[in-house]
């Protein structure tokens, strides 16, 4: 599920779509389009991407379909963030440690 996570967020457009996504609320993938430079058929490609993650859900509301930031694969990522975080900034303490003892 994390390595699905990444992939998305590794794209700057679909960051930006979380980031708006959960600033603003739920909105229609039109409404969306009008705060970028590409097409609303390229949003509603990358919204599918992102339902098919989990980070959003669609709510139809009549004719329009709502898209809403989900938090629950977001919470996973930020937990695994904290847990690897702290093991890599020991590996590099200790890299910078060997290279200070190298020049000296």
């Amino acid at each position: 599920m994390l390595d699905r996570l990444f992939g998305v967020l590794a794209d700057p457009t679909r960051r930006r779509l979380v980031e708006t996504l959960v600033q603003d609320g739920p909105r229609t993938a039109t409404e969306l389009a009008g705060d970028f430079t590409i097409s609303r058929q390229a949003i509603v490609k990358h919204l599918q991407v992102m339902a098919d993650a989990g980070m959003v859900a669609a709510d139809r509301e009549g004719r329009d379909v709502r898209y809403r930031a989900t938090t629950d694969c977001l919470a996973d990522a930020v937990s695994w963030l904290l847990t690897t975080g702290p093991k890599w900034d020991r590996r590099l303490d200790r890299l910078t440690a060997t290279t200070r003892r190298r020049t000296v």
